[in-house]
This record gives C-alpha cells, sequence and structure tokens, in this order.
C-alpha cells in the first residue's frame, strides 16, 4: 500500500524543509546532500539531481520506484538513489534516509580518524558507535556496497572523503542523527588538539546503556571499535 496524496504531500515538504537546514548549519554546500522518504513497498520520494538545496522547493522533489525508476517528477533523481535504495533494501525499519557533507567529519575521515568508539555518554546512547566506509566513487554502485553491511547495525555511517549517511523513523530522526555525528567529529577534533582520548571504559559503556535502557530511551545497535560491549 502507497501513501496517501497528503502523505506524499507531507514527505516532498519535509524533504525541502530539512535540506534547507542542512544548507543552513553548513553540513553541505551548494547542490551537495541528498535526502529520500519511503512511501510505500515500491515508491519513494526523494531530492533531484543538481538542484541547490537552499533553492528546494517541495515540487522539485521526484518520485521512484523500487528500482529507482522515475515515477513522478521532472528531471533526475540524485545520482546517489542506489546508496538509498541499498539502506530500504536491507532495513525494513527505516524510513526516511540523509547523506550530507559534515565539514568537521569528512576531515577526520580524510586524516584516518575513526569515530567508532565510545567517546561520549550522550553518543552512545544516541548512536553507539559510528563507522567509516571505506572509500568508494561518488554516484557509483561502490558507494552501495561499501555501506550494505555497515548500515544493518549502525544508524548513522561516514563515507571516507565524502560524507555522512544517517537514517530513521522520519527524516526529523535522520537529521538529529546527523547533527550528532558532527557535533561529535568537532569534539573529537578539538580534543585531539589538547591530547590523546581515552574512550569510556567497557564497565561505563554497560552503565551508560543500562541507564539509557532504564529510561525508555532507544539507542543503535554498535559495533564499538574498542571494548566489545555492544556487541553481547
Amino acid at each position: 500500500m502507497t501513501m496517501s496524496a497528503p502523505a506524499e504531500r507531507q514527505a516532498r515538504e519535509a524533504i525541502a524543509r530539512i535540506m534547507r537546514r542542512v544548507w543552513e548549519r553548513g553540513l553541505l554546500a551548494a547542490g551537495d546532500g541528498n535526502a529520500s522518504v519511503r512511501l510505500g513497498p515500491r515508491r519513494f520520494a526523494i531530492t533531484p539531481s543538481g538542484m541547490i538545496k537552499a533553492l528546494l522547493q517541495p515540487e522539485h522533489v521526484v518520485i521512484v520506484d523500487e528500482r529507482g525508476r522515475l515515477v513522478e517528477g521532472k528531471g533526475r533523481p540524485t545520482s546517489e538513489i542506489a546508496m538509498h535504495l541499498a539502506v530500504y533494501r536491507v532495513r525494513a525499519d527505516v524510513q526516511a534516509v540523509l547523506h550530507a557533507h559534515p565539514p568537521t567529519a569528512i576531515a577526520l575521515s580524510l586524516a584516518g580518524v575513526s569515530l567508532a568508539q565510545c567517546i561520549l555518554p550522550e553518543v552512545v546512547v544516541a548512536l553507539g558507535a559510528i563507522p567509516t566506509a571505506g572509500y568508494a566513487t561518488p554516484g557509483t554502485l561502490d558507494v552501495p556496497a561499501s555501506i550494505e553491511q555497515l548500515i544493518r547495525d549502525h544508524n548513522a555511517v561516514l563515507l571516507e572523503r565524502h560524507g555522512a549517511l544517517t537514517c530513521g523513523d522520519d527524516l526529523e530522526q535522520a537529521y538529529g542523527r546527523l547533527e550528532v555525528v558532527e557535533h561529535t567529529a568537532r569534539i573529537t577534533h578539538l580534543a585531539r588538539q589538547l591530547g590523546p582520548i581515552a574512550p569510556l571504559s567497557p564497565g561505563e559503556v554497560e552503565r551508560v546503556r543500562q541507564a539509557a535502557t532504564s529510561a525508555g530511551l532507544i539507542r543503535a545497535a554498535a559495533d564499538c571499535a574498542t571494548c566489545g560491549v555492544c556487541r553481547k
């Protein structure tokens, strides 16, 4: 069953609103970045190719099927459409996908600095580890291949030299996760300038997870690069 016309209109509006917000926050430039919303099992709303995100309007958003073929709208869907469809294919729970170019997060990937460790308790709750997918040429099928395994167990993935991919129940949640990624990257960058960074101990990670569970907070399944607590 596909979404009703009002729900589809809401999806278009959400994509335009979120992409403008991402641009305003400096998390992408010009025509960079893309976003999508699942409308049904074989129908998705997605950003068009080449559109400057500050100028994106709901009517610019296109509708595609599960193979990326244009169903409604003018222009072509984003060249990163295969990446979005790969997320929906392996994550039945995901309703929205967001890709942007957060500067600090990209800079850390260029320097080979990983965010796949538990440093901040808030991030343990919100995202867990943030892994980095190996470099893949943007716009090619190498990109979805590089993230497919990681996105199964994470709601945020860095793309080496390319940006960040987040997903969620809706675009607001995906956007919030994008902010967490860049905020974590900034803190990591600043801390590394002051000295070595010690990750949270396995015991503390477990305590944070238990406290989050008791509070009814939902966190991502994660694969911690340092202590292995999240693999339990």
